[in-house]
């Protein structure tokens, strides 16, 4: 129960921040996506029940963003059952694996969303945005991910230096 308040709590902090406070300040593409971290942290942390809650997600990010319904909803829900699957092979306590996996999850989410809009779109302009943000996105969202895994409680989760 305690768990998850404190994940109520880091979700609804970082949807604040990803939706009023950094637009306000941060241009794109260095915005960071918040919620991926936490797609990310609980993929390599917690059982395939809490896909869900990454389906749903995705969907409240989907809801702001003002893009197609469900395209990161899908995205989160894919990047969530990865890490998932792979975190039986890992150390998952590292916090070198929670950038990396911060990295990787945004380049997967990027190709994952440049795919379902080749298949289920015919706008052709956003093709070009999409890629050219990516790997700017995916550094600053493993710089985030740095920071918050190196100074938040979350680096003490069980973290062996």
């Amino acid at each position: 129960m305690i768990k998850l308040i404190w994940y109520a709590i880091l979700v609804f902090a970082a949807i604040v921040l990803q939706v009023s406070v950094i637009p306000a300040h941060i241009v794109d593409p260095f915005k960071p996506n918040l919620l991926i971290l936490f797609i990310v942290f609980m993929g390599l942390r917690e059982g395939l029940g809490w896909g869900v809650l990454a389906f749903a997600l995705g969907l409240l990010h989907d809801s702001f963003s003002g893009l197609y319904l469900g395209l990161n909803a899908f995205s989160y829900l894919v990047i969530f059952l990865l890490f998932s699957l792979v975190a039986g092979r890992l150390y998952t306590d590292r916090r070198s694996l929670m950038i990396l996996g911060t990295f990787s999850a945004t380049m997967v989410s990027g190709l994952f969303s440049l795919l379902l809009l080749l298949l289920f779109s015919s706008s052709h302009g956003i093709y070009a945005s999409l890629l050219e943000g990516l790997v700017p996105q995916s550094l600053v969202n493993a710089l985030v991910a740095s920071i918050v895994f190196t100074f938040t409680p979350l680096a003490r989760l069980g973290d062996i230096r």
